[in-house]
């Protein structure tokens, strides 16, 4: 028993210096801020995704099963919404519209759905088009499985890249030591697909006996924050971590992230995972969070709104309820700062058409910043 404390010890302590090893910049707090928070969508309580009309209005997903529009100061509620598995994290997730919305009228989203045999729900990703107040031409384009009553880690971000590829995030379902690194299963993957739900023929499993053709990365813990890089076009992630070791990354074709052969964290109980934080053939993050600060959502500033900010990351932070805003040297984060303090749970932040940014806080609602004269 001394003895596996001690270890336990050991790599805890280990692990903080590898993260200091690693990344020298510390979280700063900034002693006067330079932007101010105007609510101007309230009474929401958990917001997980926003994406905004060629109207100016605002489409927000509410995890409960409810799409709100909202405009001019109004909200509206969304009819014939898909039935979502409300249950621990699952339930109603991202919204994107189609790179070619306003040709085409596709609005994509990913929740947590009962469909399929089993018991429980699973991850599934579907599109529809926005008549009026109802959705219309519902299609699911792929439903993970197998379903399962545990609550945790469904993922889900959504994000086009400039080829037209839709990729999504599943979440591991709890079951890290059986899905993460296996591509016949669903679960702990970043995925790609066409915009009509279709397999790319380039995909990197597609030749692979009983493999999930859909997959494009693996070992992948719990991603809840996906966006396109505005300059080279990748596609950014981020993954929450254990205790410890949330993730930013950089999806590559074929990639495996290592959940949960390496890790720079470790169980909630405080006892190792594994002695490997790196190994041959698995990808390191560009950047990690000890302790972990719980990411949800992701957003780059190319506004004019905020020009001492243009390219910078902001990340938020469901645990320490903050923003957090990365600079960057090109896949280096250099300085890191604490943004609207105490301000809750911010599960969503994204850059509006208007070039303001907006930020999803659960129990208040939607804020815009705006930079102080």
């Amino acid at each position: 028993m001394q003895k596996s404390i001690l270890i336990s010890c050991f790599f805890v302590v280990m692990t903080f210096i590898s993260c200091a090893q690693k990344s020298d910049n510390t979280l700063k707090t900034p002693e006067e801020t330079s932007i101010s928070a105007e609510l101007i969508v309230n009474d929401l309580q958990i917001p997980w995704g926003m994406t905004f009309l060629p109207d100016g209005s605002m489409l927000i997903t509410e995890k409960a099963g409810e799409i709100i529009r909202y405009k001019d100061g109004e909200k509206t509620s969304i009819a014939n919404v898909p039935s979502v598995y409300n249950r621990g994290q699952g339930g109603l997730l991202d919204i994107e519209l189609h790179p070619n919305y306003a040709e085409n009228g596709w609005i994509y989203l990913s929740y947590s759905s009962e469909e399929g045999d089993d018991k429980g729900g699973n991850t599934a990703i579907a599109r529809a088009k926005l008549e009026g107040n109802a959705l219309t031409n519902l299609e699911v384009l792929y439903k993970a499985g197998p379903n399962t009553t545990k609550g945790q880690h469904f993922g889900s971000r959504l994000e086009f890249d400039n080829n037209g590829y839709l990729y999504f995030s599943i979440g591991e379902r709890g079951e890290r030591d059986v899905n993460p690194q296996d591509i016949t299963r669903d679960g702990g993957k970043i995925y790609r697909i066409n915009d009509d739900g279709s397999i790319p023929q380039d995909n990197p499993f597609v030749n692979e006996a009983g493999a999930k053709t859909a997959i494009y990365t693996y070992g992948n813990r719990n991603p809840q924050g996906m966006l396109k890089h505005p300059g080279t076009g990748d596609i950014w992630i981020h993954e929450h971590g254990p205790r410890g070791g949330d993730e930013i990354n950089i999806v590559k074709k074929g990639a495996n992230y290592g959940w949960p052969v390496i890790t720079y964290g470790i169980n909630y109980s405080g006892t190792p995972i594994t002695d490997k934080t790196e190994m041959e053939g698995m990808e390191q993050p560009i950047h990690y969070w000890v302790p972990s600060i719980a990411p949800s959502g992701m957003t780059f500033i190319t506004s004019d709104v905020y020009p001492d900010w243009k390219g910078n990351l902001l990340v938020g932070s469901l645990s320490f309820q903050y923003l957090e805003r990365l600079v960057l040297e090109g896949q280096t984060v250099t300085y890191r700062e604490k943004l609207l303090e105490d301000i809750g749970r911010v599960r969503n932040v994204r850059q509006g058409p208007d070039g303001y940014i907006y930020v999803a806080v659960e129990g208040k609602g939607i804020y815009r910043l705006v930079p102080k004269t």
